[in-house]
């Protein structure tokens, strides 16, 4: 069962309004903003990673979704699994410098004990407050595309984490993401839609344009890079598809409030295009990272 199969299940259940149907990152209870995330350990993070950059990963991440949002953060709650002593105290004192630095306390959560060996996954859900909310289904035709930052940095940090050669301020893009709450807050009362960018600026612009019954295209040329990512040798087409940004993505008809490019427009019709100063181009394979199927056991 793929993660589409899954959803597609779930939203045969019980779903309260403020789930839009599970088509956004976040759920909405009035001026509430909640979301969850789980990250696993050789799906989202290296076995090798400190454990106090997995606490702030892990934070970050959820924060980025209320980012989103334009929310600013109430409390989070943690579920854990506890295990080796070492790791497990490195990465409380992450956690700590984590919500310090973004004045997001903890409100409570749950433990259990990890079975020798076992894989570890780590979940956590940010509660936020805000009066505006942009969900991702709203970008009009006629809006531009816009993102903040710059993208792909992350994408070296992991091949830097797994041995490349490269500088210390890639592998900290990839290893301490900044939720962009300042940011976020500054747009949502501006912006017709608003996403963070965390599976990758091609795939999840394609999921704000199907969402909101758009065509988008996107012109690579204008994709931002770093400084330090072009020395490291990516182009922007590997970096649009390389994920784990946490930049916000947004669509609005005017100038925004905020430092950021814009790399693309929405208009009728369906689907992502791509091109290169004017040139169309072939979308990849591959748009950036999904969630595959696995194997089950006693099946071929």
């Amino acid at each position: 069962m793929t993660e589409a199969d899954f959803l597609g299940l779930l939203r045969t259940l019980p779903l309260h309004p403020g789930a839009f149907g599970l088509t956004d990152d976040a759920a909405h209870l009035g001026d509430l903003v909640l979301t969850k995330d789980l990250i696993v350990e050789d799906v989202h993070f290296l076995t090798l990673d400190p454990p106090a950059d997995v606490a702030w990963k892990l934070v970050a991440t959820n924060l980025s979704d209320l980012a989103a949002k334009g929310a600013v953060p109430v409390g989070v709650m943690l579920g854990y699994p506890i295990g080796d002593d070492a790791w497990d105290r490195a990465f409380l004192s992450g956690l700590a410098d984590v919500l310090r630095a973004f004045a997001c306390p903890l409100l409570g959560g749950d433990t259990v004990k990890l079975p020798p060996r076992a894989p570890r996954i780590l979940s956590l859900t940010a509660i936020g407050r805000s009066p505006y909310a942009p969900r991702r289904d709203g970008a009009r035709a006629g809006d531009a595309l816009w993102v903040t930052g710059t993208i792909g940095d992350a994408g070296a940090g992991l091949a830097i984490a797994r041995g490349a050669a490269g500088p210390a301020t890639l592998l900290h893009r990839y290893r301490r993401p900044t939720p962009r709450l300042a940011a976020g807050q500054a747009l949502a009362p501006h912006v017709h839609a608003m996403m963070d960018v965390s599976d990758g600026l091609l795939i999840d612009a394609r999921r704000m344009a199907a969402a909101s019954g758009l065509a988008v295209t996107i012109d690579l040329a204008s994709v931002p890079l770093s400084d330090e990512l072009k020395a490291f040798g990516h182009d922007a087409l590997s970096a649009a598809t390389a994920g784990d940004d946490y930049e916000l993505l947004f669509a609005c008809d005017g100038e925004p409030p905020v430092a950021a490019t814009r790399i693309g427009s929405f208009a009728q019709g369906e689907g992502l295009h791509l091109f290169r100063n004017g040139q169309p181009i072939p979308l990849p394979d591959r748009l950036g990272y999904q969630h595959q199927s696995l194997p089950v056991p006693g099946r071929n």
